[in-house]
């Protein structure tokens, strides 16, 4: 058994946490992750609501004891019902992702519950240590969704040398080897979301998950196209990286320009999009995506990960 920090604290069999993947890590998939010894998060989307929150909570808690809640910290001060929600719903761990976590930490952490912060530069880890979080994750550009552009290896190093907070790598990892990896570099566990996107468990349409299993590592593109398209106000400094399309590949011009400022076609870009065709409508996932070969239940997935690492760090006890 690996021993961590996430592990003793949070209750864990198993260091790994799943990505609050937002439309994709509802209760069943939450519950499942924790259900085999890790901490599924819920993926609090901007269009999620408060009814949604509390359902798929009691879901998760139902299938797997405990989950966490995955919170995107610039678009909360547009509701206050949502942080409600997830502090009512008595989760064992909120992340704040995205934005200054400052106000909003000590409502979460007065309830008694342990709170992350989603960090992708040295800058957001100053602020949210500043912020008084308890644990800091920090997320490499190889994570799919929303990220910053900074490598996890990078990224992992930087963040390890400037904190004496307990952190967890996110971005790119999808195997024994990936977890293995970040934990002798320091890390006390790893965010694993990709790996998850194709079990049967993940909410989302089916051609989705087929999108997933068919593509390559090298088969993402790193863009704000989907979020101009569908209007979602995104602050600039945060791209998404997504499985390459027909829309992608027609509308990506090579640098990421945020979804604040809307160039002159985006009338255009918005009546080519469509969300139900996975050539015109956005698939996020990370450079992983070419790890996920089959359709594993999710349980499969963290145990053979867990496994795994365990093995290859056994080699050097």
């Amino acid at each position: 058994m690996i021993d961590t920090w996430l592990t003793r604290e949070l209750g864990l069999a198993v260091p790994i946490i799943g990505a609050p993947m937002g439309g994709r890590s509802g209760g069943e998939l939450a519950g499942a992750v924790s259900a085999a010894g890790g901490l599924g998060m819920l993926g609090a989307a901007r269009y999620t609501d408060a009814d949604w929150l509390a359902r798929e909570s009691g879901k998760a808690r139902r299938i797997g004891t405990k989950f966490g809640i995955g919170l995107m910290t610039w678009s909360l001060g547009e509701d206050d019902d949502l942080l409600v929600a997830a502090i009512a719903a008595k989760p064992d761990l909120i992340s704040l992702s995205f934005g200054d976590p400052a106000p909003y930490v000590d409502r979460i952490l007065l309830a008694g519950i342990p709170v992350a912060a989603q960090v992708q530069t040295l800058e957001d880890l100053k602020m949210a240590e500043r912020a008084g979080i308890d644990l800091v994750i920090a997320q490499g550009g190889e994570a799919g969704g929303h990220t910053g552009r900074i490598g996890t290896l990078p990224l992992l190093q930087e963040v390890l040398e400037n904190t004496s907070l307990p952190v967890v790598a996110a971005g790119g990892i999808a195997t024994g080897r990936g977890l293995a990896a970040v934990l002798a570099a320091g890390a006390e566990g790893a965010l694993v979301g990709t790996a998850l996107l194709a079990s049967p468990e993940a909410d989302g349409p089916e051609f989705a998950k087929q999108r997933v299993l068919a593509a390559r590592s090298a088969d993402t593109v790193y863009t704000s196209v989907f979020d101009v398209a569908r209007q979602q106000p995104w602050p600039d400094r945060w791209g998404g990286r997504a499985i390459r399309n027909t829309f992608s590949d027609r509308w990506h011009t090579g640098e990421v320009t945020g979804a604040e400022h809307l160039p002159p076609d985006a009338d255009a870009m918005a009546a080519d999009y469509d969300p139900a065709d996975p050539d015109l409508g956005v698939v996020y996932a990370g450079q992983a995506a070419g790890l996920v070969t089959e359709p594993r239940a999710a349980g499969k997935v963290v145990h053979a990960i867990a496994s795994q690492a365990e093995d290859l760090l056994a080699r050097f006890r």
